[in-house]
C-alpha cells in the first residue's frame, strides 16, 4: 500500500474480475475506493475459490483496502442512493450496462464534471467474458499443439482491462484538472483483446502472411525457447533473447563444436539472429535435448545463473506459494484480518517505491461494513435517516 492517490475517492459498482481489479489497484495506491453492492452480496460474492463456510477467497482478495456500502438496488430508493453517492464523489468505476439508472448521462445530471469508467464486454453493449473474448481473437487456436483449441487458465483480458481502466481514470482526472471537463470512458474487453493482438503484431502478421501462425506447443515463436527435461526428470523452460545469452548457453552446455558444424552445414550463423535459431530449431533442439538430458537440474541451474541465461523449472502453484522468495520473504505480502477468518499472506501493491514506506495490505471489507459511515459523510444523512433506511431494508450493514 502507498499513499500516492490519497485524497482521491472513487465509487465502484462492479462484479467479477476486470472492474474490481481497477478499484483494487487504485486502492493499493491510496485512493478511497467505495464498493457498492446489493445487500447480501452481488453475483460474485460467493465466487470460487471458497472456504468450507462458503466465503469467497476470490472476493476478499480482489476487494482488499476498499470500503463497502450495501444497498437494495432492486428498489428505487436504493438506486437513488447509489446515484447520489456517484454524484457526490465525482469518480465512478463500473461494469454495469451503459444504459439504465447508471448511464453516464443520467449520473452526470447535476454533476457535469463526473468521470465514469465503464468496463464492457463488446463495444455494442453485448455481454462477454474473458473466456469468450479470448476465443473470439484466436488465441486458443494458437495455444498447444492442436487440433483442439486450448483455453488459457489466466483471465488475461480481464486483468489487462482492469489495469487499463485504472490508467484511464487517472488520464481522465488529468484532463478534468486541465479543462474542468468530465466524461465517460468505455473499455470493452473485446477492444482490449483485439487491440493487444494488433499491438503485438498479430493483425499485421496474419494479413501479411495470409495464414494463421503455426501451433508450437511450448516453443516460443521467433526465439530460441522451449522446455527441456534434465537427467533427473526436471522439466525446465529456457529462453534466449540476447547474443550474450546464446553464447553463454552454448558454452554452458559445451555445444560449441556441434553448433559450428550445424552452422557450416546450413550456411548460417546463429550468433546474433533470433529468427535463424527459430527457423533451424529442427537441427538445434536435438543437440540441446541430449546435452540437457545428460545433466541434473541443480548443476545446470548453477551454470545458467552464472551465465545470465533465462530459465525456470516448471512448478505447481503449491510449489510457488511455498517458495520464500516469491511469498514469505517478499515485501509485497503481509498479514491482514481476512473476513473469511482464514489467515494467509495478503498481497499489497505490486510496485516497490524505494523513496516511500510500504504500508501493509489492508483486508477486504465485510459487505455493508461502511454503509453508515459513507452515507453520513458523503450524503450528510443524519443517524435517524440512516436508521430508517436500514429498518426499511434499503441499506445493509455488516
Amino acid at each position: 500500500m502507498y499513499n500516492l492517490l490519497s485524497g482521491l475517492s472513487v465509487i465502484e459498482a462492479s462484479s467479477f474480475v476486470a472492474s474490481p481489479t481497477a478499484g483494487l489497484y487504485l486502492a493499493q495506491f491510496g485512493a478511497e475506493v467505495i464498493r457498492v453492492d446489493q445487500i447480501g452480496g452481488g453475483p460474485d460474492f460467493r465466487r470460487w475459490p471458497v472456504t468450507e463456510d462458503n466465503d469467497s477467497l476470490y472476493w476478499e482478495n480482489l476487494n482488499r483496502a476498499k470500503k463497502s456500502v450495501a444497498l437494495d438496488l432492486g428498489r428505487p430508493e436504493g438506486r437513488e442512493l447509489l446515484q447520489q453517492l456517484v454524484r457526490a464523489t465525482g469518480q465512478f468505476v463500473t461494469n454495469f450496462p451503459a444504459g439504465g439508472f447508471l448511464s453516464h448521462e443520467t449520473l452526470a445530471e447535476g454533476r457535469p464534471d463526473l468521470i465514469t469508467i465503464r468496463v464492457m464486454g463488446w463495444a455494442d453493449g453485448s455481454p462477454a467474458l474473458d473466456y469468450t473474448v479470448n476465443n473470439s481473437v484466436g488465441y486458443p487456436m494458437l495455444t498447444g499443439a492442436g487440433p483442439e483449441p486450448v483455453n488459457h487458465v489466466l483471465p488475461a483480458w480481464d486483468l489487462l482491462t482492469g489495469s487499463y481502466a485504472a490508467f484511464a481514470l487517472l488520464a481522465a482526472l488529468q484532463r478534468r484538472t486541465a479543462t474542468g471537463e468530465g466524461g465517460e470512458v468505455r473499455l470493452p474487453l473485446s477492444d482490449v483483446a483485439i487491440g493487444t493482438v494488433a499491438n503485438l503484431g498479430g493483425i499485421a502478421e496474419t494479413l501479411y502472411s495470409g495464414a494463421n501462425r503455426p501451433r508450437l506447443g511450448n516453443t516460443v515463436y521467433g526465439l530460441f525457447g522451449r522446455d527441456f527435461v534434465t537427467r533427473d526428470g526436471q522439466r525446465t523452460m529456457i529462453v534466449v533473447v540476447t547474443p550474450r545469452q546464446w553464447a553463454n548457453l552454448v558454452a554452458a552446455l559445451d555445444l560449441g563444436d556441434s553448433i559450428a558444424a550445424t552452422e557450416a552445414a546450413r550456411g548460417v550463423s546463429f550468433a546474433k539472429d533470433d529468427g535463424l535459431r527459430f527457423n533451424h530449431r529442427d537441427a538445434l533442439y536435438p543437440l540441446f535435448e541430449r546435452a540437457i538430458g545428460a545433466r541434473d537440474h541443480a548443476d545446470l541451474a548453477a551454470a545458467f545463473d552464472a551465465g545470465g541465461i533465462v530459465h525456470s523449472p516448471y512448478r505447481t502453484m503449491l510449489d510457488a506459494v511455498n517458495d520464500p522468495a516469491l511469498v514469505a520473504n517478499n515485501p509485497v505480502f503481509g498479514s491482514a484480518d481476512n473476513p473469511s477468518g482464514f489467515t494467509y499472506p495478503a498481497a499489497g501493491a505490486f510496485a516497490t517505491i524505494p523513496q516511500m514506506e510500504r504500508q501493509p495490505p489492508r483486508p477486504a471489507p465485510r459487505n455493508g461494513a461502511h454503509s453508515e459511515e459513507i452515507l453520513a459523510t458523503r450524503l450528510s444523512l443524519s443517524s435517524g435517516e440512516i436508521a430508517r433506511l436500514i429498518d426499511a431494508g434499503i441499506v445493509g450493514t455488516d
